[in-house]
């Protein structure tokens, strides 16, 4: 199992591109199920969870050919199996993604239920009540969901709470139902976003994309698109968290501003200057201890929970106090156990994070628990004196392309080891 080793101490500086976003890239591979002519997607990141989608489609019987540009064309023409298997799904909870396109094209899907992050409970009630109610006929037993119809019909869907991956498994099946769905309280993350953009290429009907209510117009079939994936605003986020932390100077290029409002107010609050252009975000700390930041964090868009365990460990060694609240997820503070193991001064009471920052964190073996988890600890192993070992890394392969390579390039110490 790989680690990674930091020496800590040195203020990054330098520029770095962004990768497309492993959230929006999952379920558009998933969305190419829906499609009867190949579907080609660029910007896709290298990430352990696309290898594990792409893995899961090629045991399906779909076609893959990857070209020199790392753009993916996905043929569904020579389909066999209608089935996600366990040993793939366990690894990555968007594998559930597949159970909506699936049921909506062929009629039939055995999926099981899904794994990923131990960062607390994501029920899939919501996408087997909405599958429900467009009429399909669901069944979970002996760990897998066994649905089938003959073809879903549109129906009004009020989500009892926003998520996600719902909002794009009810949104990839109506495309295909016959009449209109209408699902409220739908998920507004530019993430949820790039996927209709490409459903809507594919030839979709789909009204109200980033707001809370879609509406879905079923239609015969759809064809095949080139679509080009967005940028991560996680990873965008990450890296000018890192900049601000070290006292140190980053570009990040290829990305988009405007999906990071609520992390750039964060980042002004700290204190940092900040340059934003059309396609890219500088961030200053170069003679700068950045200020401790209030965090609540709430579904776009509010601050992401993908970027609390950043912030925490900048809190840690920020000028002053900062609270954090996690109102998304009830089991994301994993981190903070690891962080107080490098002397960050933090009280967790319930679903708040109460941090007094200190100058200087000390280097400590620590231990990954899940993806974002992961990355405030190799942000703090960079402003950590001494070397930092960071196991069980295979969760931030998950979703940061060549995390080492890209830190190397602003000047960090830091290698990848096998485990």
């Amino acid at each position: 199992m790989d680690k990674l080793i930091i020496t800590g101490g040195v203020a990054l500086d330098g520029n770095i591109r962004i990768s497309g976003a492993k959230n929006a890239a999952l379920p558009i591979l998933a969305a190419t199920l829906l499609a009867d002519e190949p579907v080609t997607v660029g910007n896709i990141p290298h990430l352990h969870d696309i290898t594990t989608t792409m893995e899961l489609l090629g045991q399906m019987g779909v076609g893959l050919v990857v070209d020199e540009k790392l753009n993916i064309e996905v043929d569904t023409s020579t389909i066999e199996k209608f089935y996600a298997p366990y040993e793939l799904v366990k690894t990555m909870r968007a594998s559930i993604l597949v159970l909506g396109p699936l049921l909506a094209r062929f009629g039939r899907a055995e999926v099981s239920l899904p794994g990923g992050c131990a960062i607390g409970s994501r029920p899939v009630n919501l996408h087997i009540e909405g599958l429900t109610r467009m009429g399909a006929e669901i069944e979970v037993k002996n760990g897998f969901i066994h649905a089938r119809a003959k073809r879903l019909k549109g129906a009004h869907l009020v989500l009892d709470q926003v998520t996600v991956t719902g909002t794009e498994n009810l949104m990839m099946a109506a495309t295909l139902a016959k009449g209109t769905t209408i699902i409220e309280n739908a998920a507004r993350e530019p993430e949820v976003v790039d996927v209709a953009r490409c459903l809507i290429a594919m030839g979709a009907q789909i009204e109200g994309a980033g707001t809370d209510t879609l509406v879905i117009e079923g239609v015969q079939r759809l064809g095949g698109t080139h679509h080009y994936v967005l940028p991560d605003r996680i990873e965008t986020g990450t890296y000018l968290v890192a900049g601000a932390m070290t006292g140190g100077r980053v570009k990040v290029k290829d990305t988009n501003p405007a999906m990071l409002e609520s992390v750039l107010e964060k980042l002004e609050q700290a204190k940092v200057k900040l340059n934003v252009g059309d396609d890219w975000i500088e961030v200053d700390a170069r003679g700068l201890r950045p200020q401790a930041v209030d965090i609540r964090t709430a579904p776009y868009p509010a601050f992401p929970t993908d970027m609390q365990a950043q912030f925490t460990a900048l809190n840690s060694v920020a000028e002053g106090s900062g609270m954090i609240s996690e109102t998304v997820f009830e089991n994301r503070f994993m981190h903070v156990q690891e962080l107080q193991r490098m002397g960050a001064d933090i009280k967790l009471e319930g679903n708040i994070a109460i941090t007094k920052g200190i100058k200087r964190l000390t280097a400590a073996p620590v231990m990954a628990t899940d993806l974002r988890a992961s990355a405030s600890l190799v942000l703090a192993g960079l402003v950590a004196e001494g070397g930092t070992l960071v196991d069980r890394i295979y969760h931030i392969d998950r979703g940061y392309e060549r995390i080492e390579e890209k830190l190397e390039q602003l000047g960090a110490k830091i290698r990848r080891i096998p485990g």
